[in-house]
C-alpha cells in the first residue's frame, strides 16, 4: 500500500506464485514491466518467513545485473518494499571503492546486489563466500551476455550452491542465455509478460531521413520545438554523447551525459538531475542508459540508430510508463538504412517517415507515406549494407517447450570487453 501498488502487472502476476512456490523462472520480460517487484517480493516473504542471521561474509539472496545504476535502483526497491522488515542488504559494484563494501559483508548480509565483475573482486578478495546463496537472480541476462559478463556469471553460478532457487530475466533470448538457462536452471518455469518485438503501443514513433551532419542542428530544434518534460538522447559512443552535449549547451539547451567513462559519482549526479527535472535532456550510450528508470521521460530520441534491432524496443521502452504516452524519435542518415528495415522487421510495422522540421509525415503524390531512398555504392548496395546485414529472420531456439528468437546482430567480442571494463 506505501508504494501505492493496487493491481500487480502481468510478469508480477504470473512471477511471484511460482516463486512463492520454490520454483527455477526464466522470465521473459522487458524493462519497466514490474519484474524487480516480482522477484524482490518473493524474496523478501521468503526471508522474513525464516529470519535469521547470515553468517560473516555471506549474503542469503543475490541479484546479478548488468549496470551500476540498474544495481542500485533494485537495491533501492529492495529497501523500500521491505522497510518494515529488520533485513540487511549491501551493494556491490565498480567504479566506487571496495573498501566499504568490504565492511558492510563482514557480518553478512540478507540482500546483495551487485554488478559480476565486482562480485567477484570481493569474492577473490575473501571478502565475501557464495557458498549460503539461497536465492539467485539474474536480471537482464541478455544484456550481460553482450557486455560480456556470461564468463563471469559462469565463475560465480559455480560458486553458489546447486540446491537453490534460481531466477533469471531477460529481454531476448537469444541461444547463448537459452543454454545457459538449461545449464543453471533446475525444470524452470517460463514466464512471459511480454513478446520480444512488440512495442509499447502508446509510443508515438516517427523517423526523420537527414544527413549525418545536420542530425545536431535537428536535435536542438526539436528539443525547443517539442512539448518536453524530460528527453533522453541515445547515441553511439561515449565521444558522440560528450559532443552532443557540447553542441547543445553552444545552443543555450542544458543537458547531461552518462556514459562508461563518466565517474559513479558524476552519473549519479547527471540522474539524480534528470530525474528531479532540474535538467531535461541527458544523452546516454546504450549500455550505460541500461540503468535508467525514470518516470515522466516523454521522449526518446534516437541521434544514432542501433545496429541491434533488439536495442531499439528498450531504448523507446523509457518513455510511456505508468500509463503515460511517450514519443520516440529516430534520426536516419544514409549509412543507417539498414539498421532501419532491421528495426521495422522486428516490430513487424513501417515507421512513418516526418518532414524534419514541421514533423508532419512525408506524403508522395499517391498519398502514401514518402519512403527515404539512399543512394547506392558502386556494387549497388546502401553504403549501410557494407557494415552489416540485417538478415532474414533466424531459426527459433526453443528451451524446454517455449520458443524464443535469436539476435542475428548480436555485438561480437571486442565491443564486448570494452563494455565490461566500463562497468567493472
Amino acid at each position: 500500500m506505501e508504494e501505492k501498488y493496487a493491481v500487480p502487472t502481468p510478469i508480477q502476476s504470473q512471477t511471484i506464485p511460482l516463486a512463492l512456490r520454490g520454483d527455477d523462472i526464466v522470465g521473459i520480460a522487458q524493462t519497466g514491466t514490474g519484474k524487480t517487484a516480482a522477484f524482490a517480493l518473493p524474496i523478501l516473504h521468503r526471508l522474513a518467513g525464516d529470519p535469521r542471521r547470515p553468517a560473516r561474509k555471506h549474503c542469503r539472496a543475490l541479484v546479478l545485473s548488468p549496470t551500476r545504476e540498474l544495481s542500485g535502483q533494485i537495491l533501492d526497491s529492495c529497501r523500500a518494499y521491505g522497510r518494515h522488515l529488520r533485513l540487511h542488504s549491501a551493494l556491490a559494484i565498480g567504479g566506487v571503492p571496495m573498501g566499504r563494501q568490504v565492511r558492510a559483508l563482514l557480518g553478512g548480509v540478507d540482500i546483495l546486489v551487485a554488478t559480476p565483475g565486482r562480485l567477484l573482486d570481493l569474492v577473490q578478495q575473501n571478502a565475501l563466500r557464495l557458498d549460503g546463496v539461497e536465492t539467485l537472480v539474474l536480471d537482464e541476462a541478455d544484456r550481460m551476455l553482450d557486455m560480456g559478463f556470461i564468463q563471469d556469471i559462469r565463475k560465480i553460478v559455480a560458486k553458489a550452491p546447486a540446491r537453490r532457487q534460481t531466477l533469471m530475466f531477460s529481454a531476448t533470448m537469444p541461444r547463448e542465455i537459452a543454454e545457459l538457462a538449461a545449464q543453471m536452471l533446475n525444470n524452470p518455469q517460463k514466464v512471459a509478460a511480454t513478446p520480444v518485438a512488440s512495442t509499447v503501443e502508446r509510443i508515438e514513433q516517427r523517423v526523420i531521413h537527414l544527413d549525418h551532419g545536420a542530425k545536431s542542428q535537428i536535435l536542438a530544434e526539436i528539443l525547443r520545438a517539442e512539448p518536453i518534460d524530460r528527453a533522453l538522447v541515445f547515441t553511439r559512443t561515449k565521444h558522440g554523447a560528450d559532443k552532443i552535449v557540447r553542441i547543445l549547451s553552444k545552443s543555450g539547451i542544458a543537458a547531461e551525459a552518462i556514459h562508461g567513462n563518466k565517474s559513479q559519482g558524476q552519473r549519479e549526479r547527471a540522474l539524480a538531475s534528470f530525474r528531479k527535472g532540474q535538467v531535461r535532456t541527458l544523452v546516454a550510450t546504450d549500455i550505460a542508459a541500461r540503468g535508467i528508470d525514470v518516470d515522466g521521460v516523454s521522449h526518446v530520441i534516437n541521434y544514432d540508430l542501433p545496429n541491434i534491432p533488439e536495442s531499439y524496443v528498450h531504448r523507446i521502452g523509457r518513455t510511456a510508463r505508468a500509463g503515460a504516452a511517450g514519443t520516440a524519435i529516430s534520426f536516419c542518415a544514409g549509412e543507417e538504412a539498414s539498421f532501419l528495415r532491421g528495426i521495422e522487421k522486428l516490430i513487424r510495422r513501417t515507421i512513418p517517415a516526418t518532414d524534419r522540421r514541421t514533423g508532419r509525415p512525408n506524403v508522395a503524390p499517391n498519398g502514401q507515406a514518402r519512403r527515404h531512398h539512399t543512394k547506392p555504392r558502386r556494387n549497388g548496395r546502401p553504403a549501410a549494407q557494407q557494415q552489416i546485414e540485417p538478415g532474414g529472420r533466424q531459426q527459433p531456439d526453443n528451451l524446454a517447450g517455449m520458443t524464443f528468437m535469436r539476435d542475428p546482430n548480436r555485438p561480437q567480442s571486442k565491443s564486448k570487453a570494452d563494455a565490461a571494463r566500463d562497468l567493472r
